[in-house]
């Protein structure tokens, strides 16, 4: 293995200068690349109805292409599903990302063409562990690298197309040099029932010199305490004594960085946030120690990007920003348009940039992820900080929460319901709500002004869940593992109520 390490230390230079040279002519690779999707596109269904033979420039595209949501889309996706080719992208589609950003009852199901997964998603992944390997010293090549992956199905209306989460799409493309150093064995990764996963996981990962994990936090806490308790082993560098970097997305970190440190009492171990959705790997922390978990964006990896600012959101003909127009510090949706045929598409992501040039983001939310009843406008970046902070101040730790609206009676004021499951609960719940309830108001001024006086809306109520209740609550939906999360906001009590409902069956 340490030959091995060696011999990839030479081809990962090579990469690295690129990723170097798209960030430092970012503008330019840009460009390029909506010229090439354009040029690729041109003969398809969606091309020639929008006269992509005559687009010149960003402003033709802009003026010619209507932004797009996926309910826009969905005509002609579910015509690509039904093996029609040539519709967004060139050729047949054979495999479709099941998006569960959300664990509302309708998936969404995006395009992975050949080229997206080629130029984005496994272009992305190879990005940030070429970069990890470059500046670290690292030796990640000397173990093997864990994936906490979903898992795919036929397509019930055409057999010839499959189904499944992002990560098992990018398992099962996974390069034959790189399941080298996969564990556990593919077959296992990709298990439909993810208690039987769990299972097999924890038998065979206790056993492996890993170096590397990924995986949403959640779902990699759930496998770490199964080896734990399998191994009889007080931390996880008992039990892999050689790891050095976690890399997870698909929720904020924050909440959840004092538990992994626990679990890996070592300065030497690392944590990356990546920006990996279902419509393409867009971002990922290439440095160690870089300030609030800021990603930078990939920008040769078979997107163009536009961002739309947020308070355009939802205008009748709204305007984007380039790269080059952006601000630092204002929150934008995001706008891709993609190697899959996705155009000028809205993921339902927020950011903010924290630098331009080098182009560097923070997710702030999603655009349909807050509460706005009361016309509060609590977002995920207000509740999830909040939470860090509170629990660093009561010394304890969350495991999941989700927030919903109290609604207005003739007999009562409104408010918003917590409902959290602890790992390491706080002493004093009612204090840990106040100071969660005045932290929210420090950091946003619309819920502070409805909490003043208590005049628009009540202290927040906090539910403490038992053990393991969205654990069962995902289980009951169908959506255990993977990239499956319990949605952080809402602005109705659909969520809750069934929680809720769960503890008195």
């Amino acid at each position: 293995m340490k030959l091995v390490n060696s011999v990839f230390s030479w081809y990962i230079k090579q990469h690295c200068s690129k990723v170097d040279r798209y960030q430092e002519y970012p503008i330019e690779v840009q460009n390029i690349w909506l010229k090439k999707l354009i040029k690729e596109a041109s003969d398809t269904e969606w091309g020639k109805k929008y006269q992509y033979n005559k687009i010149k420039s960003l402003q033709d595209f802009k003026k010619q292409v209507p932004l797009s949501t996926y309910e826009e889309l969905k005509p002609y996706i579910h015509k690509t599903m039904m093996g029609t080719p040539n519709v967004l992208w060139p050729g047949k589609v054979k495999w479709f990302s099941k998006s569960s950003g959300t664990t509302n009852d309708k998936s969404k199901y995006i395009p992975v063409t050949d080229d997206n997964l080629k130029d984005c998603h496994l272009r992305g992944a190879h990005d940030v562990m070429s970069k990890w390997y470059e500046t670290q010293d690292s030796k990640i090549f000397e173990g093997k690298n864990l994936v906490m992956g979903g898992s795919h199905h036929p397509f019930n209306q055409n057999p010839n197309v499959l189904i499944g989460d992002v990560s098992a799409i990018m398992v099962e493309h996974m390069p034959m040099f790189a399941r080298f150093f996969h564990t556990p064995d593919i077959e296992t990764t990709l298990l439909p029932n993810y208690e039987e996963k769990l299972d097999k996981m924890t038998l065979i990962a206790s056993k492996e010199d890993v170096t590397t994990t990924i995986g949403v936090p959640t779902w990699t806490l759930v496998l770490f305490q199964k080896i734990l308790d399998y191994t009889g082993k007080s931390n996880m560098l008992e039990v892999w004594p050689n790891f050095e970097v976690y890399m997870h997305g698909g929720v904020n970190f924050e909440p959840y960085r004092e538990q992994f440190k626990a679990l890996f009492p070592s300065d030497k171990v690392g944590y990356l946030n990546v920006y990996n959705a279902s419509e393409g790997f867009f971002a990922a922390q290439l440095e160690k120690d870089a300030p609030q978990n800021e990603m930078s964006l990939l920008l040769d990896n078979g997107v163009f990007y536009e961002f739309l600012p947020f308070e355009d959101l939802g205008k009748e003909h709204p305007d984007t920003c380039a790269l080059e127009e952006v601000e630092i510090g204002k929150q934008y949706a995001l706008v891709v348009s993609t190697s899959a045929g996705l155009w000028r598409y809205l993921p339902g992501d927020t950011v903010t940039f924290t630098s331009v040039f080098p182009f560097k983001i923070q997710v702030t939310g999603r655009t349909q992820q807050y509460i706005n009843v009361f016309g509060e406008e609590v977002t995920v970046a207000n509740t999830d900080k909040a939470i860090t902070m509170v629990c660093k101040q009561h010394n304890c730790a969350v495991k999941d929460y989700t927030v919903a609206p109290i609604h207005l009676t003739k007999d009562s004021k409104g408010g918003h319901e917590w409902l959290i499951e602890f790992s390491r609960p706080p002493v004093d719940h009612q204090g840990f709500a106040a100071s969660l309830d005045q932290q929210l108001q420090t950091l946003n001024s619309d819920y502070e002004a409805k909490r003043f006086n208590d005049i628009a809306l009540q202290p927040l109520v906090l539910k403490v869940l038992p053990e393991n209740t969205f654990y069962n609550w995902l289980k009951f939906k169908g959506k255990l593992g993977g990239q499956n999360k319990v949605p952080r906001l809402a602005n109705n009590r659909k969520h809750i109520e069934e929680i809720i409902e769960t503890l008195t069956n």
